[in-house]
């Protein structure tokens, strides 16, 4: 397999992690990440979320522009929607997983792409998005968008908590709750979108 630049770039970042790509599917690489067990298990210990740090670093290491970031943010929110539309029917604990994951993530590329500075700043000094900083982007978002876009997070929101860990909704609530997140996604794309055509 072909070294890729750019993962070397983001694994001199990184320090010691090591990098083998797996494989391409759509706009999506998968990557395998190796970490050492004891600094695995201390980040889970301090509540570091590994994929947030990864992206960061990687965004960090290639100087990305907030545009770039926020198209790479919203790949992954594709992924997992398709995701949770997969395991709508089959599991829906794992499909209220994947679709809050792909509205997580969409807040995260528009508040990258709106530029909201002030709970980028927070997520920053504090390494991490919280639950407050969430609630902030959308409310920020949803002035944007419209009040359509803070129903679709409160959706979301019901998905991660009574879907996720509570696993208290079936089938047919994840069924009800997913066209919510799929606009969420596909709006925020044709934002994208339209702002890169003159």
């Amino acid at each position: 397999m072909k070294s890729c630049p750019s993962y070397n770039l983001a694994a001199e970042a990184l320090g010691a992690v090591r990098w083998k790509l797996i494989y391409t599917r759509g706009s999506v690489g998968m990557a395998a990440v190796v970490v050492p067990k004891s600094l695995y298990e201390e980040a889970v210990r301090r509540g570091v979320d590994l994929e947030e740090l990864i992206i960061k670093a990687l965004s960090d290491a290639l100087k990305l522009d907030p545009a770039s970031t926020a198209r790479a943010r919203l790949e992954l929110a594709a992924k997992y929607l398709e995701e949770g539309k997969a395991f709508a029917d089959k599991d829906p604990v794992q499909a209220s997983g994947k679709l809050y994951k792909a509205a997580e993530e969409t807040v995260k590329a528009l508040a990258h792409f709106y530029a909201l500075g002030e709970i980028l700043r927070r997520v920053e000094e504090r390494g991490r998005w919280s639950v407050a900083d969430l609630a902030k982007a959308v409310s920020a978002i949803s002035k944007r968008l419209g009040e359509w876009f803070m129903h679709s997070w409160d959706a979301a929101w019901a998905l991660h908590v009574w879907g996720f860990h509570e696993a208290k909704l079936d089938a047919e609530d994840i069924r009800d709750r997913l066209p919510y997140i799929e606009k969420m996604v596909k709006d925020a794309q044709k934002a994208l979108s339209s702002a890169e055509t003159p």
